[in-house]
């Protein structure tokens, strides 16, 4: 959990464009320090559950050689500087927003985004601890039978969650994610929004475990994450890809306000394909 914020500035100036910024995170209850490039290094404890927002290359080189989450801020005066292997950079130091240094810190400590939450269901990226209770509802006979099932083999899986993480959510920001019931913390199954190779518009997919069907979890889900590409991502429609004789996903994706246009063969198997929105 991000506790802690520290900027520290090569550039003195910089301090008088932090007003905004530095009133969010005081009103998130997050704690904000600035310090100057001139500072000693901190200790082990004061970087714990902390990221650090420089402007100096060298801080910068120190804080990633000891694995600490660091973003590095660019302006006309250090563009020409060495920033090792920056993996983000703010150019607006006025305009940067509290949830972004949060999920900035997330990604970069290697930990999941949560998307959203419905009045049952928490919604956030997938990690590989999640790969076991996807085990358990893959299992199901029903479950594959309309849909592709995981590797065989455990670390197979494991290796193209972590690719997945890297190549897909750091790069679109969004995905196929993981269900959570709210009560208990449960994984009951999968949605989210992709793209497969050849459409112009993303796709919506969902898989619930058997023993949360039929209580209208994937309504409730699938609502929320369309809803969530429209105001969030700026899709103005989707589409869905069914196995032939899925009539369940049919049916919802109808509920859902999707019509069915046309059957399509993707890989050598027979798809139903729906579409929803501005087509």
């Amino acid at each position: 959990m991000l506790k802690r914020i520290v900027f520290i500035w090569e550039k003195e100036d910089i301090i008088k464009d932090m007003t905004a910024i530095l009133r969010e995170l005081e009103e998130k209850h997050t704690e904000a320090l600035v310090r100057s490039a001139d500072d000693e290094v901190p200790e082990e404890k004061e970087t714990e559950d902390t990221l650090f927002v420089t402007d100096s290359a060298r801080w910068q080189k120190r804080l990633w050689e000891r694995k600490i989450p660091v973003i590095i801020y660019l302006h006309e005066d250090n563009r020409e500087e060495n920033f090792l292997l920056a993996e983000y950079a703010i150019e607006r130091i006025a305009e940067i927003e509290a949830e972004s240094l949060e999920l900035a810190y997330l990604r970069l400590t290697g930990q999941p985004w949560t998307i959203l939450t419905t009045d049952r269901c928490i919604i956030r990226e997938t990690t590989t601890e999640d790969v076991d209770s996807f085990y358990e509802i893959y299992r199901e006979p029903s479950v594959t039978e309309y849909m592709e099932g995981l590797y065989e083999d455990r670390d197979a899986e494991i290796a193209y969650i972590q690719d997945y993480i890297r190549n897909v959510y750091r790069f679109y920001g969004y995905g196929m994610w993981t269900v959570l019931e709210k009560t208990d913390g449960k994984i009951i199954g999968r949605a989210g929004l992709s793209w497969r190779e050849g459409c112009d518009i993303p796709e919506l997919g969902f898989v619930i475990g058997v023993p949360w069907q039929r209580k209208g979890y994937a309504y409730e889900v699938c609502t929320a994450i369309l809803a969530y590409g429209r105001k969030e991502l700026g899709f103005d429609s989707f589409q869905a890809l069914l196995m032939r004789g899925n009539e369940k996903s049919r049916a919802l994706c109808g509920k859902l306000g999707f019509t069915y246009v046309e059957d399509v063969m993707v890989e050598g198997a027979a798809y139903m394909r729906m579409l929803l929105g501005n087509i």
